[in-house]
C-alpha cells in the first residue's frame, strides 16, 4: 500500500511540474507585450489593445497559478518561479536583440541547478 501511494505521487509530479512551468511561461509573456506596447503612442488603438491582451494573459496566469498551488507546495512553486528570469533573457534575445553575458549564463545555471535540486527532492518525498 505504501509503495503504491509513492508511485501515484511520483506519477502526479511531472504533470504538476509541467503545469507550473507553463504558468511561468504565460507569466513571462506579459512584460514582453508591455514592451511591444511602448512602441505605440499612449492610448492609441494598438497600445490599448496590447494592454488588454496583457490583462488577459495575467488573468490566465492567475488561474494557472491557483491550479499549481493545489498540486505543489508553495515553497517549491515560489522557488521555481525564478525560472522566469531565464525566460526573460531568452525573450530579450529573440524579440529585442538583447545580449546574454557570461554572468547571465552562470546565474541561469545556478537557478536551474536549484530548481533541479528542489524538483528531485520533491519527487523523492
Amino acid at each position: 500500500m505504501f509503495g503504491e501511494n509513492m508511485r501515484q505521487k511520483k506519477q502526479g509530479f511531472l504533470p504538476s511540474f509541467l503545469l507550473m512551468h507553463l504558468a511561468f511561461l504565460v507569466y513571462c509573456i506579459y512584460p514582453l507585450l508591455g514592451k511591444f506596447a511602448t512602441r505605440y503612442e499612449l492610448l492609441s488603438v494598438r497600445f490599448v489593445a496590447l494592454y488588454c491582451v496583457v490583462f488577459a494573459v495575467l488573468f490566465i496566469y492567475a488561474i494557472l497559478w491557483q491550479q499549481v498551488l493545489k498540486r505543489i507546495p508553495l515553497t517549491t512553486a515560489i522557488a521555481n518561479k525564478s525560472v522566469t528570469i531565464i525566460w526573460g533573457m531568452v525573450f530579450g534575445l529573440l524579440f529585442f536583440g538583447e545580449g546574454i553575458s557570461p554572468k547571465m549564463v552562470a546565474g541561469s545555471a545556478l537557478i536551474l541547478s536549484g530548481i533541479f535540486l528542489l524538483g528531485t527532492e520533491m519527487a523523492e518525498e
